[in-house]
């Protein structure tokens, strides 16, 4: 399975390691980086999104600040390419899981 750093710049924010699929979501176990903190909220603030959002207008509110923290997912030993996090893949990390689509 396939394990990523996730990354602002060259603040490691996290490490993520996939375990299990829940299609179309690839499940991860994530670890905190020194730089976590800073993003923490921003990332809670989508986790705690629930029910219905015919019009995409609260996911996008919840988006939008971390679209703009131009993040990165990099693969740990290669043999992946980077994404771009919000542009080539979906990440949501709720506590010690993450979810992820690319």
């Amino acid at each position: 399975m396939a394990q990523w750093q996730l990354l602002q710049g060259d603040i490691l924010l996290g490490e993520l390691s996939e375990y299990g699929c829940d299609q179309p979501f690839f499940l991860a176990r994530f670890v905190p980086g020194p730089g976590w903190e800073c993003v923490r909220p921003l990332f809670e603030a989508l986790a705690a999104l629930r029910g219905p959002d015919p019009d995409g207008s609260r996911t996008a509110a919840a988006v939008k600040p971390l679209l703009d923290l131009d993040l990165t997912l990099v693969p740990v030993g290669g043999g992946r390419s980077l994404l771009q996090v919000f542009k080539d893949c979906w990440l949501r990390i709720d506590g010690v899981e993450a979810r992820l689509r690319y």
